[in-house]
Parts: structure tokens; C-alpha cells; sequence
């Protein structure tokens, strides 16, 4: 026996159904974007994805090896699906990532890793020989520095004839003159990190800027209009930066470019990075004074 079913056909209004970053509205239904637009996530949710913790994760951006996707619109950073899977897939085995974020406070645990006592240690990241990564402020307001754990190594086995006999000349004098590179190092490797992560000439000579002592950028940019573009443009404080006024202002000094000669060398650099910050605007006009 056949069963003969009769179609009918009706008109209905399409209604609209929610849609997920990467897709577009096709006849009221969701339907797949021809050029997909990458899911951004927060930073919370990146570091969880990459199985790091908050401030390993803050390490990773802070070192370039995990790029920043366009903020959101409250400021907040925000990293791409793509850029999380390429850090991923860049990893030659689990947890290395890890190890290359790892760090270290303070001289006793770093000298430890290097397989020297804390005052050996001391005398070569006070001459320069080793450069901290990070600070931190402890509760007597005494500056801890972290180094990289992966670089303490690498410099023990590059440098063995330095972690045994007498110290050389050369630091023998730095130590007599009471010197300590290690804010100078330190503000060194943080402003080119800063300058890698960006290509924009303001946002570059606001990374300058930020360095230079308050009245050494006055000198250095005398337009008023200018230095509030900058100031605008400037990076924030890095992680780890204490909240607390008493802490907050003994980290603000290590944030400030102190010897004369390194005052000189970012005010050239500003100098130059404003030039050609100046000539965009004029043929642009993008972004700064005209």
C-alpha cells in the first residue's frame, strides 16, 4: 500500500538567531563568514589555554613571545585563537613554554641555579654581567630583581670562567666605586622590549619618553601638546609594579633613566623617534600635534 503524504507549503518572516564571532546573517540563519574573523579572548583565559599562571603568562607578553591581538574597547589586551595555537604548536615538548617564563627572586635562589654563592652572584649582576628581567618590592621596601631562570643557566654553561677565581679588574672597580648596573641593565632590556611590540612612531617616543626624568622631558619636548600625546601614548607600569604609594614610589626610581650618559642616550633616541613621529602627522595626520 502506498501513503500518499501532501506537502504544504507556508510563508513564515525569518527571525533572527544569535551569531558568534566568525559568522554572518544568511537568510536569518548563522552561516559561516568567507573571511573569518579571529576569536579573541582575554588575558585570564589565554594564560589558562596555555596552561601558564597569571604571571608567567604576563612574562610571555612581556617578552615577545606572546603578541597582543587589538585591545578591547575598555583597554583591555585581548590575544587571538591563532596567536595562542602558533605558541602552542611552536613548543617542541610539554612545559617548555614554562621554562622559558621561569623565573627567579633575589640573589640567593638565582645563585643557586647558577651554582655560585649569593655573593659571587651579586658581584656579576651588580657589573652586568647578568640582566634582571623583573622587580619586585618587598615588604621592608628593598628591590628584589628576578632573573630568567633559562638565561642563569645559559650563562653558566657560556661563562664557566667566570663562576670561579678572582673577580677582573673591571669589576673590582665597579664594586670599589659602589656601582649597580642592575637598573640601568634592567631599563634597558625593558624599553626594547616595549619598542619591539610596537611600529607606531608616537607610541615609540612615548616608550622614550617614559624614561626620561620630568624635567630632562620637558627640556626634550618643550610643546606642551605634545608631551600630553605622549603621556597619553606612555606604556603602563610592567607587572608585578606595587600598588602601594610607599612601594610604589621606590619602583618609580628604578623606572627613570639615572646616569647622565643614559639620560643622554634616550633623549638622542627620543629625539629621533619624535622626527619622524612629527612627519607622520604632517603627511597623515593620524595621530600627534601637527
Amino acid at each position: 500500500m502506498t501513503t500518499q503524504m501532501t506537502t504544504r507549503t507556508t510563508t513564515r518572516t525569518p527571525t533572527r538567531t544569535p551569531t558568534r564571532p566568525g559568522t554572518v546573517q544568511r537568510d536569518g540563519v548563522a552561516a559561516e563568514a568567507d573571511v573569518p574573523v579571529d576569536v579573541l579572548v582575554g588575558g585570564a583565559q589565554a594564560a589558562e589555554e596555555l596552561v601558564l599562571s597569571r604571571g608567567e603568562f604576563a612574562r610571555a607578553v612581556q617578552l615577545g613571545i606572546v603578541r597582543a591581538g587589538p585591545p578591547a574597547s575598555g583597554g583591555a589586551a585581548r590575544y587571538a585563537r591563532a596567536e595562542l595555537e602558533r605558541v602552542r604548536s611552536a613548543e617542541d615538548r610539554p612545559g617548555a613554554l614554562r621554562d622559558r617564563v621561569e623565573t627567579v627572586a633575589g640573589a640567593q635562589a638565582a645563585a643557586e641555579v647558577v651554582g655560585v654563592g649569593p655573593s659571587r652572584f651579586t658581584r656579576l649582576t651588580r657589573c652586568g654581567h647578568i640582566t634582571p628581567v623583573a622587580y619586585r618590592i618587598n615588604r621592608y621596601r628593598a628591590v628584589v630583581w628576578l632573573y630568567l631562570a633559562a638565561e642563569l643557566r645559559e650563562f653558566a654553561a657560556r661563562e664557566p670562567m667566570m663562576l670561579r677565581g678572582i673577580a677582573p679588574p673591571p669589576d673590582r672597580e665597579l664594586m670599589a666605586a659602589g656601582e649597580d648596573l642592575r637598573p640601568l641593565k634592567w631599563r634597558g632590556r625593558h624599553v626594547g622590549l616595549l619598542l619591539r611590540r610596537t611600529a607606531d612612531p608616537w607610541e615609540r617616543a612615548a616608550v622614550l619618553a617614559s624614561v626620561l626624568p620630568e624635567e630632562e622631558l620637558r627640556r626634550a619636548v618643550p610643546d606642551p601638546a605634545e608631551r600630553i600625546v605622549l603621556a597619553a601614548l606612555a606604556p603602563p607600569p610592567p607587572y608585578g609594579h606595587p600598588q602601594m604609594p610607599a612601594a610604589a614610589a621606590v619602583a618609580l626610581r628604578l623606572l627613570k633613566a639615572e646616569p647622565p650618559e643614559e639620560v643622554h642616550w634616550y633623549r638622542t633616541s627620543l629625539d629621533f623617534a619624535l622626527t619622524g613621529a612629527r612627519g607622520q602627522s604632517k603627511s597623515t595626520g593620524e595621530r600627534g600635534p601637527t
